[in-house]
């Protein structure tokens, strides 16, 4: 597979050292009914993983047990061998930086002062920003692509423009962890591509959700699958993306493919009725 750009040294915004993240026998239930139900997961300091399933396999719930608003109901979930439940808010905020599905457009603030709460578990209560913290946020905001909205109403942008604003607010935060909930949801795909590129060229250790097979394929490391709030397959993009699991946890025919410029797994939906799914790659190729 052909490496994912990545930026220089001097480029990102992001900061910490990359952190490790495990959850063992991760569970949340609601009413007698698991949302999530024993889940074993592991981030390694710098890389990137996926989280993939259909509509309601529990992925949203398991980020939002690891990044906090949410408190498993059985296992743990551990940053660098300790668990988090022992971390405060202000602590755990600053470790993990969030992106969720769908940004807010409640707030009355503009976009600059969006990204700039970012800066907030690093500071004291009231204290005003620095030159630093301001330059930082109009670093994020040129890297998403939205440094002329920095004035704007965060209320009054589109969705596509609000998920790239959260976006820069995660990486002004500096955290050790990024946890993306379908970041790309309502951008379009130059977008798409753009706010993948950079969130995996930071260097920092990334979770996030994604529908998109084929741009978890490109831009993850390793993928977990989940179904009815269980992790049913993990593993490489080439291991997990199959007709077989494809058929499975999804319920649909697939051919699966090596692209020959990428290298990464390219998956191509079959109509109901069209020939048996195949795999094109050969043994070598995986």
């Amino acid at each position: 597979m052909s490496e994912r750009p990545r930026a220089t040294a001097d480029a990102a915004p992001v900061g910490a050292a990359p952190a490790e993240l495990r959850t063992e026998g991760l569970s949340y239930g609601v009413d007698g009914r698991h949302l999530v139900d024993g889940a074993d997961l592991h981030v390694a300091p710098g890389e990137t993983v996926g989280l993939v399933g259909p509509n309601g396999s529990g992925k949203t719930t398991l980020l939002r047990c690891v990044y906090g608003t949410l408190a498993p109901t059985h296992g743990r979930i551990t940053l660098d061998g300790r668990d988090l439940a022992g971390f405060s808010a202000r602590e755990r905020a600053r470790r993990i930086a969030t992106v969720p599905q769908d940004g807010s457009g409640a707030f009355e603030l503009t976009v600059r002062e969006i990204v700039a709460m970012g800066r907030s578990p690093h500071k004291r209560f009231w204290e005003a920003d620095s030159a630093a913290d301001a330059a930082l946020a109009d670093q994020a905001l040129a890297w998403v692509g939205v440094a002329e909205l920095r004035n704007r109403s965060f209320a009054a942008l589109s969705g596509g423009e609000r998920q790239r604003v959260l976006v820069a607010r995660a990486l002004v935060q500096q955290p050790s962890l990024l946890v993306l909930d379908e970041p790309t949801n309502h951008l379009d795909i130059r977008y798409q591509l753009d706010v993948l590129a950079l969130v995996t060229s930071l260097g920092t250790s990334t979770l996030l959700a994604l529908h998109d097979l084929n741009l978890a394929a490109y831009y993850c490391d390793r993928l977990y699958v989940l179904r009815a709030g269980r992790v049913v397959a993990h593993g490489t993009p080439h291991e997990i993306l199959t007709p077989g699991l494809l058929a499975d946890v999804y319920g649909v025919a697939a051919e699966v493919s090596v692209h020959p410029v990428t290298g990464a797994p390219t998956v191509v939906y079959l109509p109901p009725g069209a020939a048996a799914p195949r795999s094109t790659a050969t043994a070598e190729e995986r």
